[in-house]
């Protein structure tokens, strides 16, 4: 259990630092472009996207944890994959079907969400490895 707290809050951490490298620094001028879409930033609630952000970490890490028995580095980088494949294709592709977002935006969403998963299948490895969790 100790060991899965662990795993839960480096990825959150990780995923935020990569959240700030996508969203504030990539993106910047892409979502300049879009700013009739997303509120201001002062209306942004921080606080509602890092418990987003931590949620979404502790379900990633606990799926990892409590239901893949062979905990080798191959099958974790391979759940990271599948998971980013599937959240990034909602993500990325799923919102620019939806919304007038430009097409470097809906393509970095989906290719970000890829890269978070691995490096997270990759810390939940790390961490947890072998043994109960």
């Amino acid at each position: 259990m100790q060991k899965t707290i662990i795993a839960i809050v480096v990825v959150f951490v990780v995923w935020g630092v990569l959240d700030y490298v996508l969203h504030g620094l990539i993106l910047t001028s892409s979502y300049a472009s879009s700013s009739q879409l997303w509120r201001p930033m002062e209306e942004m609630n921080m606080v509602l996207i890092y418990i987003v952000t931590l949620v979404a970490a502790a379900c990633f890490v606990y799926i990892y944890t409590a239901l893949i028995t062979d905990r080798s580095q191959k099958t974790a980088l391979s759940y990271g994959l599948v998971f980013g494949l599937g959240a990034g294709i909602s993500m990325g592709y799923g919102s620019y079907a939806v919304m007038p977002i430009p097409y470097v935006m809906a393509l970095a969403w989906f290719l970000w969400s890829i890269l978070e998963c691995l490096v997270g299948a990759w810390i939940a490895w790390a961490i947890v490895k072998r043994g109960a969790a």
